[in-house]
């Protein structure tokens, strides 16, 4: 499936504070802003896409408003299927999208296995399609070990990793992570990684944000640079080095906002 968008915002209203010189009372008033302003992208079927940028860039509500959570205030959204159609139904859209986010909460009581038959039985999976199937993601994801735990007696990477099995439970073929290896240690992180790398190999579509630049070096096929709200660059991690000729993409990034406030003072 592939991914398209053109022109989406998403705006939002905040409370301003000021402080009244005479008195030194503090006046407060509303106003509005896009934390996603007029973004057109795409993301196609065997890729991963990165969706980079510094905090409050507006990523999250980006593929918020990309797994069809939340809705753009303007602009549209829209996901084909692997004849090109646009896909309406949002029965089919939730059935073929897996979506991580970083508050996502689990059912601490359960334990892992439990967690997925559930959520099998809710996709309609029979049993023993569910039991084929739980099996093939506890050994994708390394979890043997622990895949009869309860999730609330797991470690952070623990836990990641039974977040992410969820997200795979019904075989979707689009993956939107959001910081999926945030804070892990490195056994977790090679897991989620070489699965990223394993379902852009079958065809699957990836998108996903992350703070660690060298793993975006290496991991992603092409990468959107978001800043404000923003794409300020787009291409492969080589086309965006040798555009700023930088060596890296933490450089490229540095180089990459530098130019942005420049063109705007």
């Amino acid at each position: 499936m592939k991914i398209e968008t053109d022109k989406i915002c998403k705006q939002f209203t905040r409370h301003v504070n000021e402080v009244n010189d005479k008195g030194g009372r503090k006046k407060s008033h509303k106003e509005d802003f896009y934390a996603v302003d007029h973004v057109s992208m795409h993301a196609d079927s065997g890729e991963i896409l990165g969706v980079l940028g510094p905090n409050g860039a507006g990523k999250t509500t980006l593929l918020r408003m990309l797994g069809t959570i939340m809705h753009p205030s303007e602009g549209s959204v829209f996901i084909r299927d692997d004849e090109g159609q646009i896909v309406k139904d949002p029965v089919i859209l939730k059935k073929n999208i897996g979506y991580l986010s970083g508050n996502t909460k689990l059912y601490n009581r359960f334990s892992v296995r439990e967690m997925l038959f559930m959520l099998a039985e809710i996709y309609g999976m029979d049993k023993e399609a569910s039991e084929k199937r739980i099996e093939e993601i506890i050994g994708i994801l390394s979890m043997e070990k622990f895949a009869d735990n309860r999730i609330g007696a797991l470690s952070t990477g623990q836990t990641q990793r039974a977040n992410i099995a969820r997200c795979l439970i019904h075989s979707p073929k689009v993956y939107i992570f959001d910081e999926p290896t945030l804070g892990l240690d490195l056994l977790s992180s090679e897991a989620i990684i070489n699965f990223m790398k394993t379902e852009r190999e079958q065809g699957r579509t990836v998108l996903y944000s992350t703070h660690y630049m060298e793993e975006a070096q290496y991991l992603c096929d092409r990468i959107n640079m978001l800043y404000q709200g923003r794409i300020i660059a787009e291409g492969t991690p080589g086309e965006l080095m040798e555009r700023t000729g930088t060596t890296n993409l933490r450089e490229t990034f540095r180089a990459l906002i530098k130019e942005t406030e420049a063109e705007h003072e």
